[in-house]
Formats: C-alpha cells, sequence, structure tokens
C-alpha cells in the first residue's frame, strides 16, 4: 500500500510540474497585464522608482504589459495584503522591502500577512544603506569620537527619524543597543523638515537613507561618519563603512525584493527570477540605481526567503529590546 500511495503521490507530482511549466511556456499571455504592487504611494520616495525601473525590465525582456500598482496604507501592510489575496497566477506580484516585510511583523500586533508564508520568493532587488550623519557643529569628527561623546553625554544627543519603527529609528536602536550609548528619539512626519533641522542643530544626528542626504554631505551642510554597510556607497565614496570603523555587526539598511502570491508557479518565478537577475547586470540599470543612491543585489530565491528570515529574527530582536509598537 506504501509503495502504491508514493507511486500515486510521484505522478500526481510530475503531473502538477507538467502542469507549471505549461503554465510558465504560456506565462505571459498575450492581452494579459501583469500588476506590480508597489505597498506606497505613487512617487513616494526610492521604492516607487526603483520598482519603476523594474517593471520596465520586466516588460521589455518578456515583451509584456507591466504596470505598477500603488497601494499605500499602513506602512505598507495595505498593498502587502491585497498581494497576499491576489491570485497566484503570475499576474499579480508584490515590490516591497525591508520594513514592510521584515519589521512589520514585530511592530503590529495584528497582520492580515505573514511575509514568510503568504508569499513566493523570486528575488532581492536593491539595498539602499543607513548613513550616521551629524550636525557640523558637533566636535566629533569620527565614529570613535561620536561614541565616545555619546558615552560621556547620555540622552543629550537628539536625532530625527520618520517615525517609530522606521529605517532611521530602528538603525539609531541597533547603535545604541551595540554601543552602549543613549541617544534621545525625534519622530518627524516630514524628512525634509528632519534634515533642516539637523542642518539647524535643533536635532544632532540622524541615521539618514543615503539617497535623502548625499546632497547635503557633498555641500558640506552635514557631516557624514559612516555608513551602516558593508560596502562603500557609489553615490559617497569617501565615506567609510561601519566595518572598516571596527563595528561590523552594525549593518542596517532597507532592501527591496520581489515576491508573489503563495502558490504562484515554480516556473513562473524562476522564470522572473532570471528576468530579474538579468536586468540588474544590465549596465544601464545599475546606473539608475546607482543614481538612486542604490546598490542592486540579486541572487536565488531562496537567498532571498533566507535573508528575509534573518532580518526578521534580527529587528524583531531590536524592536522587542526597544519595546517599540504601533496599534
Amino acid at each position: 500500500m506504501r509503495q502504491t500511495l508514493t507511486a500515486a503521490a510521484l505522478t500526481a507530482a510530475m503531473a502538477l510540474g507538467s502542469f507549471g511549466s505549461a503554465q510558465a511556456e504560456d506565462w505571459p499571455a498575450s492581452g494579459k497585464t501583469i500588476q506590480v504592487i508597489v505597498p506606497a504611494p505613487g512617487g513616494a520616495g526610492t521604492g516607487d522608482s526603483i520598482a519603476r525601473v523594474l517593471a520596465d525590465q520586466i516588460a521589455n525582456r518578456l515583451k509584456a504589459s507591466v504596470v505598477v500598482d500603488n497601494r499605500g496604507g499602513a506602512n505598507g501592510n495595505v498593498g502587502a495584503t491585497i498581494a497576499a489575496s491576489s491570485p497566484a497566477d503570475g499576474y499579480k506580484l508584490l515590490f516591497s522591502w525591508a520594513g514592510t516585510l521584515a519589521v512589520n511583523p514585530a511592530l503590529y500586533k495584528k497582520l492580515s500577512f505573514d511575509p514568510q508564508k503568504s508569499f513566493e520568493p523570486i528575488a532581492l532587488v536593491a539595498d539602499v544603506p543607513n548613513i550616521l550623519v551629524v550636525n557640523n557643529e558637533l566636535p566629533a569628527k569620527s565614529l570613535a569620537e561620536f561614541i565616545d561623546y555619546a558615552k560621556k553625554n547620555p540622552e543629550k544627543l537628539h536625532f530625527g527619524s520618520t517615525g517609530s519603527g522606521s529605517s532611521m529609528h530602528l538603525a539609531a536602536e541597533l547603535f545604541m543597543a551595540q554601543t552602549s550609548t543613549k541617544l534621545v528619539h525625534v519622530p518627524y512626519n516630514a524628512p525634509a523638515m528632519a534634515t533642516t533641522n539637523l542642518i539647524g542643530n535643533d536635532i544632532q544626528l540622524m541615521f539618514q537613507l543615503v539617497p535623502g542626504i548625499a546632497g547635503q554631505v557633498k555641500g558640506g551642510k552635514v557631516r557624514a561618519l559612516a555608513l551602516m554597510s558593508d560596502a562603500r556607497s557609489p553615490a559617497l565614496p569617501d565615506v567609510p563603512t561601519m566595518a572598516e570603523l571596527g563595528q561590523p555587526t552594525l549593518l542596517s539598511s532597507t532592501w527591496f525584493a520581489l515576491l508573489a502570491p503563495k502558490g504562484t508557479p515554480a516556473a513562473i518565478l524562476d522564470k522572473l527570477n532570471a528576468v530579474v537577475n538579468e536586468s540588474l547586470s544590465d549596465p544601464e540599470v545599475k546606473k539608475k540605481l546607482a543614481a538612486m543612491g542604490a546598490a542592486p543585489l540579486g541572487g536565488t530565491r531562496q537567498q532571498l526567503a533566507d535573508h528575509l528570515a534573518k532580518e526578521t529574527a534580527k529587528w524583531g530582536k531590536v524592536v522587542r529590546e526597544a519595546n517599540i509598537q504601533i496599534q
């Protein structure tokens, strides 16, 4: 009986595999549009811009109609929920990022999707690191001097962010935990106001994202101390990394990834993974990403799954230890 059941299961699996391959051959069908759901308003920052570059690449390489569908709300939860409940046929994809996929499970008591269970991984796309920048009047001229100064002046230095649980906030929490420093969080609704206040010394530092502060660093309006990445940024090649300065585990960035609803045929996912990797190796795409302060990633579907699991554990620990929660 056991052998009979095993043979039957094998036959079913082979039939399913053949069906999946057939679907991939027919996908995308002529006249059908692939929707890339982006869980943020249109024109809202680097994520939307990267999504549109990727959507154009998918359209050109698959000779298909591809549109970006912006579904903002609740720190990305609205768009992710829509994507998770969409048909698993390859015509609805999710382009999302670290905050929604790896941080929100710890920030929110209840989510109507599970980033690791509701989606199939396709590929990592790009990465935008956080960077420690300080007001020019601060006496600390290096990372070591800043850590020493912060330790000697607990809760006297104020850092700005775009809100509780944001990348800038969590980067600071990670920094404090690993350097035994105490900084004061000042959340803002608008990044531009935070930057203005940093330049004016109303706040003393930020763990900004490179695209949002590169111009001010180059213009000498603020001082960059260290990049929270394991590689320097093309946008600010003179700024050393935390690893170079003796802090190899102080890594923080907003990474972006492409996923599909759970159950999407593997053959379609593999086809999309190949397209993403081909796109990211294109010199023109690399140039466009570099202009945004982003570095191309790529890799296998499994690498995205592993990265998501690792990042979820890392930032979940930071959120819990800092007691951050959004209802």
